[in-house]
């Protein structure tokens, strides 16, 4: 597996700590150039999250496709302008209508596991199995969100999962590397998680069907 293909860890927290614009907002590009970088992720952990990569690749998508568009580019060029245009032109209600706010926070949701796994990632022993701190971080965010049998089917997954030190070697470009970065990706990861969190609080979006 070629290099370009792995996590690299050290991108993402750049990434993310360009991408916050002002004093609350998130800039959309940066924020899904990142989620390239994540998806990346999903993929390489294999069949344990095969169906969120699926998932998010067509979410990163839709969303680019919105930014691509003449007609909508400038609407989307951050969360909040996305969120006051979908809201001002009552686009939520319009179940013709693919929402950019609703599949944004399909990937809001996969942001928080990430960083609940990769938190709880580091601070394992090289040796350690991996599986129950996946169990343990996809209960606490993703598990909320998906129907029985797609938590039943990721759990039984999870137990092929190697240790901590071999996970590493899977995913990332250069793990010692990536070892020292994540304290700093993390707090970068946060710091954008809170602030859409924060967007969809305000907006009371968090249960958009």
């Amino acid at each position: 597996m070629s290099a370009v293909e792995r996590f690299d860890v050290e991108r993402v927290a750049k990434i993310f700590q360009d991408c916050l614009h002002e004093n609350d907002d998130v800039l959309l590009d940066s924020y899904l150039e990142a989620y390239e970088e994540i998806n990346k992720f999903f993929h390489l952990m294999g069949s344990v999250f095969g169906f969120v990569s699926s998932d998010v690749r067509s979410k990163i998508d839709i969303l680019c496709e919105y930014r691509r568009k003449e007609s909508t580019g400038e609407r989307f060029l951050t969360i909040k302008t996305m969120i006051t245009y979908e809201k001002e032109e009552e686009l939520l209600k319009d179940n013709s209508y693919v929402s950019g706010s609703r599949t944004l926070l399909r990937l809001h949701r996969g942001l928080e596991f990430i960083y609940e796994f990769l938190k709880r990632l580091s601070e394992l022993n090289e040796c350690d199995k991996t599986h129950s701190c996946c169990k343990s971080a996809y209960n606490d965010t993703l598990a909320k969100h998906h129907p029985w049998v797609v938590r039943k089917g990721a759990v039984v997954a999870m137990y092929a999962l190697p240790t901590q030190g071999e996970l590493l070697k899977r995913v990332c470009i250069n793990v010692s590397r990536a070892i020292e970065v994540l304290p700093e990706m993390l707090q970068h990861t946060k710091s954008v998680y809170d602030r859409i969190e924060l967007l969809y609080t305000a907006h009371d979006l968090h249960d958009l069907p």
